[in-house]
């Protein structure tokens, strides 16, 4: 693949951005286990103010820029001294070489003392994926010392295929699941079942998009501690989010 210097170093995407942050609770300590790097336009706008600017030539270059705005934004907020980790999705597709692509992220981490061993890099199974080329991804990333999730779990039989191959060290039932679980009895059933399993393979489980308490409880009820949504804490610009629980 051929790439520009521009779109190694980050500097092809042009349009500016910020991090908004959004807790995933423990709720059986009360503890923030993490917060989510979740991008913002530069004065707190939608996600898709910005995703709707990017295309096959800027697509690297945001990727590479997401990850050093999370790490060095959640630095100045004072994230690492909190115990917490950091979780920041990532673009499969924007990745074309593993350990080429990390190293502006090593750089960040370095230079502003954040462990690595608290950065998660998760990645949803909505996107296109060829498998061996993610295996890749993650195994490298593991090797490093980073953290690794799937989010979106559930949206399709992808992750289940995907689980056989390679155990993270997290994964994110998708929020259809969870919306109205409380009512519900099919989904309450097929969430029992997802965690269990992963359970079974030594994976930690994140309910996400958790939005009404009732739903909350439910989960609680199903053996889910870590959760993240609504019910707890929005995504904070320019700070961290406080959970209510």
């Amino acid at each position: 693949m051929n790439e520009c210097a521009g779109c190694r170093n980050g500097d092809a995407f042009t349009q500016p951005f910020e991090m908004a942050f959004q807790p995933i609770v423990n709720v059986a300590t009360g503890k923030t286990f993490a917060h989510e790097a979740l991008v913002r336009g530069p004065n707190g706008e939608s996600a898709h103010s910005v995703l709707s600017g990017l295309n096959d030539a800027n697509r690297y270059a945001f990727d590479q820029q997401c990850r050093v705005k999370a790490i060095s934004t959640a630095t100045e907020l004072g994230l690492a001294a909190t115990g917490a980790m950091l979780s920041i999705n990532f673009m499969p597709n924007a990745v074309y070489e593993p350990n080429a692509c990390i190293r502006l992220t090593l750089a960040a981490a370095k230079r502003t003392g954040f462990p690595l061993d608290r950065i998660i890099f998760e990645f949803t199974e909505d996107e296109k994926l060829d498998t061996k080329h993610v295996l890749n991804i993650l195994r490298t990333y593991r090797k490093i010392g980073f953290k690794t999730a799937i989010d979106d779990f559930g949206a399709d039989y992808a992750g289940f295929a995907l689980l056989t191959q390679f155990q993270p060290d997290l994964v994110k039932i998708d929020m259809a699941l969870i919306r109205d679980i409380d009512t519900d009895p099919v989904k309450r059933t097929v969430v029992k079942h997802i965690v269990r399993m992963l359970e079974d393979l030594d994976i930690a489980v994140i309910c996400e998009g958790v939005e009404t308490i009732r739903e909350l409880d439910t989960l609680r009820d199903l053996g889910v501690s870590l959760i993240q949504g609504y019910a707890l804490a929005k995504p904070s610009f320019r700070s961290l989010a406080a959970p209510t629980y």
